[in-house]
């Protein structure tokens, strides 16, 4: 039961930064802009996929994840 104790504890640490993160507008103006993002609008058609900010976001909790499970 500590381990899961532990768990919940960073994961409402993490919860908690995250939303200040968002509160706060950091990365506003670059996040979703990154080079890789596909843009396309034709007419009244608009697509938008944020390519490289998932895999940004990927590498970023990966790396995240592999140094919790240490």
């Amino acid at each position: 039961m500590n381990d899961l104790g532990k768990f919940l504890v960073i994961a409402g640490l993490l919860l908690a930064a995250a939303g200040v993160v968002v509160w706060t507008g950091f990365g506003r103006g670059w996040l979703g802009r990154l080079p890789g993002d596909v843009h396309y609008t034709k007419g009244h058609f608009r697509l938008y996929f944020p390519l490289a900010t998932c895999l940004l976001v990927s590498v970023l909790l990966t790396l995240l994840f592999w140094l919790f499970r240490k």
